[in-house]
């Protein structure tokens, strides 16, 4: 059968557009020493995705999502949101069908990080909570008890936590963002649903062992081309894994959604995989309805 179409997809992953999209990226700059990074690139893995996506300038970036979403068959979207973005804020407002939203948070904040992750619970009613690693400054590794109390309230409050795990395409060091970083939290924390992000490569083979582990431990597919899905990854979810791997895009980050659709139906998954893998898994761990 293959991937099937009208399913009605959930992405973990997306942004909403704007005029301006590197200022995204200015959290990155002081641990960026590199030319290539601090004046060249646009964005911070550039050397990475050869093709950026380039969005036309609008008057409304939400109504542009919309129509890229409709046009893949995109049910529903997990957006990034901060307090005090405004884009985002209103699509989640006006949109509560379409979008549903993430916090980043920042361990190096102590309590003030805690109060703001509830207050977007309370305020924008997000779905999870997310988290880099390597981009914070200074970097905070996955099993540091500095995210002990966001790990604990994300407990508390039922929302799964995303997190960058793997080697990073920005060019700053790797090391918080070792897989093996994460036994530790999933043994601490048996409750928490912690959710991979960006690859960790180059240690596939561990994140199967640690999701055949962990029940709460799950991979998506986030800043990846589903060409360069990796092959452990796919092995995984054609067996024991179908109920731990979840779709996730990169749009517009990285990754345009006419690439990515179009990769898609060559993915070896088995027939049984494409729904969980596009939207049931999605809906089930991060309760949507």
């Amino acid at each position: 059968m293959g991937m099937p179409a009208g399913i009605g997809v959930v992405d973990l992953m997306l942004q909403i557009p704007s005029d301006d999209f590197r200022r995204k990226y200015e959290f990155l700059k002081p641990l960026l020493l590199d030319e290539e990074s601090r004046k060249q690139f646009e964005f911070p893995a550039q050397y990475m995705f050869r093709d950026i996506p380039k969005t036309p300038q609008s008057e409304d970036y939400v109504r542009v999502t919309l129509e890229e979403m409709d046009r893949h068959g995109i049910e529903r979207a997990m957006i990034g949101v901060g307090i005090g973005d405004a884009d985002a804020r209103r699509a989640l407002k006006t949109h509560a069908d379409r979008f549903f939203g993430s916090f980043e948070v920042n361990p190096n904040l102590g309590m003030e990080g805690v109060r703001a992750l509830v207050q977007a619970y309370e305020e924008l009613g997000i779905k999870a909570a997310t988290a880099f690693p390597a981009g914070l400054c200074p970097q905070v590794p996955i099993n540091d008890k500095k995210f002990y109390p966001l790990y604990a309230k994300c407990i508390e409050l039922d929302i799964p936590i995303c997190v960058c795990a793997g080697v990073p395409g920005p060019r700053v060091p790797m090391a918080p963002q070792r897989v093996e970083l994460i036994d530790e939290v999933c043994w601490y924390f048996p409750e928490l649903k912690f959710v991979t992000r960006h690859g960790c490569e180059p240690w596939t083979d561990l994140a199967v062992k640690l999701m055949l582990k962990w029940p709460n431990l799950y991979y998506s597919t986030t800043a990846f081309a589903p060409k360069y899905y990796p092959k452990d990854i796919i092995d995984f979810a054609n067996t024991r894994g179908a109920d731990k791997v979840i779709f996730s895009g990169y749009f517009p980050a990285g990754l345009t959604y006419d690439r990515i659709f179009s990769e898609l139906p060559d993915v070896p998954f088995r027939d049984h995989v494409w729904p969980k893998f596009l939207r049931e898994n999605a809906k089930r761990v991060f309760k949507l309805p």
